[in-house]
């Protein structure tokens, strides 16, 4: 080395060029494609689909077995790991929004149009309508049905969710503390809350369906129940996901007590899944 220079270090990591950004792209078109072919009823669309959702999933594994190789090895400073933080921390602010529209349109309906359509002014429009919750609509439009209850299932969910968090939380100190059965053991007790969560909700909705007449045509209450309810186990499914990720890489040795980002964003994520569903609780089903 020349007299007068020194050795400089990158302030950020630059990852090496990568073809998983083309492999996500040629996945979306396939699923996208293959998405409107099926709603058209073209030949082939549902394997054209599957195909986009086969390629999503190889560069998912691809893409962040990468990242998971990089982190391992040491790659990532301080400032990578603050991108990484807020880079979470913006995608966990749309799904706020995202369950913010469907809230918005349940509140919406309730408070606002019912009353309206219950006014003495809209009653020469739809003389014989009720302002009351949850509404079937005009007569013969939309088959009676039940509304579920908040006990026993939604009750008992509530309580796992939340539990699951809990045990998630103490899996958390564990890690911290360098405790690795401990937070391995904790956090098999969370998936399996949250996979039982899932169970729970399945059979609520067998339950719907057959026998109290509950479905996604069911008027204003029925579409957006099941808009809320489903796409909130999905985030539920995607989280356990997560998880098992998190869990198996506890097992095979990952993380130290200082530095284990990957087990905060699942984290982070599990708990905003249960506090969207405690509001979904409170407003969908006692409300």
């Amino acid at each position: 080395m020349a007299a007068g220079t020194h050795a400089h270090k990158p302030d950020y990591y630059v990852p090496a060029p990568s073809n998983w950004p083309m492999v996500g792209m040629i996945s979306m078109a396939f699923s996208g494609f293959g998405a409107a072919m099926v709603v058209n009823q073209v030949a082939y669309g549902g394997w054209v689909l599957l195909l986009g959702f086969a390629l999503l999933v190889y560069m998912m594994v691809g893409w962040f077995g990468t990242v998971i190789q990089e982190s391992e090895a040491g790659s990532y400073n301080r400032k990578v790991d603050i991108s990484f933080r807020w880079g979470m921390s913006w995608f966990i602010f749309s799904e706020v929004m995202f369950f913010a529209s469907f809230f918005g349109a349940l509140y919406y309906a309730r408070v606002f149009t019912l009353p309206s359509l219950g006014d003495f002014d809209h009653k020469l429009l739809w003389p014989d309508f009720q302002a009351t919750w949850p509404h079937t609509g005009p007569a013969g439009l939309v088959e009676d049905f039940t509304k579920i209850h908040a006990w026993p299932l939604p009750t008992v969910n509530t309580i796992l969710l939340v539990t699951s968090g809990i045990w998630l939380t103490i899996a958390h100190h564990a890690l911290r503390r360098g405790e690795r059965a401990k937070t391995a053991f904790w956090l098999f007790m969370t998936l399996a809350f949250g996979v039982a969560f899932l169970f729970i909700q399945a059979y609520e909705y067998a339950h719907a369906y057959s026998e109290l007449n509950l479905r996604l045509d069911s008027g204003i209450f029925g579409s957006t129940f099941f808009m809320l309810t489903g796409f909130h186990g999905f985030h539920v499914f995607v989280g356990a996901i997560m998880l098992t990720v998190v869990l198996l890489r506890v097992l095979k040795g990952h993380f130290k007590p200082d530095q284990h980002f990957a087990f905060e964003a699942a984290a982070w994520y599990w708990h905003f899944v249960d506090v969207v569903w405690i509001a979904l609780y409170i407003v969908v089903y006692w409300l």
